[in-house]
């Protein structure tokens, strides 16, 4: 099982955010972020934006820290990155 987390660095709603993905799959993932308490509607196509105050707690329950690049990698290898789709309005 590896779960990972980026610093909390991404800005939005007044906060800061990290992500938080399994490069093994969406269960064991959505299976961590309910034992942290994070509600399932901050999963987004595939991981969790987890706010500032659950990154020490996601480091203590197993998630290993990573780069928010090492992060994209690792989502690739494993098959699990989904992209945004792209708008039809976009060019």
């Amino acid at each position: 099982m590896v779960v990972l987390i980026d610093p909390p660095r991404w800005p939005g709603r007044g906060r800061l955010w990290s992500h938080l993905v399994s490069d093994e799959s969406y269960d064991e993932l959505h299976a961590f972020a309910e034992r942290l308490g994070v509600p399932r509607r901050a999963f987004d196509r595939d991981h969790y934006d987890i706010p500032a105050r659950y990154y020490e707690d996601a480091l203590a329950a197993g998630a290993e820290p990573a780069s928010s690049r090492e992060i994209v990698r690792r989502l690739i290898d494993a098959g699990l990155r989904r992209r945004k789709a792209r708008s039809p309005f976009a060019d």
